[in-house]
């Protein structure tokens, strides 16, 4: 009979961590204080933030994730089809919003 062998376990942390910069690894101590799909959802917003930071111009790789994002908080909170699609409309708002103030749009002051 064969000896099983245990495999380890990854974790989510190192899991993600393998994909993430050294500023994404420190940050994800604070993404990772909840569990469960709380956790997923702080980690999609820093990872939708450092994408929007680092190609503000790449809109579909923005659309993307703003649909993503939208889907784990309809799911997390039980919202219908509608409540999902009220929440991208509002991420795509808040993120052109960061988008124009990161650009310097705007600065009519």
């Amino acid at each position: 009979m064969a000896a099983k062998t245990r495999r380890a376990r990854t974790t989510p942390r190192g899991f993600y961590a393998e994909a993430m910069s050294d500023a994404e690894r420190l940050a994800l101590g604070d993404a990772t204080q909840v569990d469960g799909v709380d956790q997923e959802i702080a980690l999609l917003r820093l990872r939708l933030r450092t994408a929007i930071a680092r190609s503000p111009e790449d809109l579909p790789l923005m659309f993307k994730g703003i649909d993503l994002l939208a889907k784990v908080i309809a799911t997390r909170y039980g919202l219908g089809k509608t409540g999902r699609e009220e929440i991208q409309e509002a991420l795509l708002v808040a993120f052109t919003d960061l988008k124009a103030a990161m650009s310097g749009e705007g600065d009519d002051a």
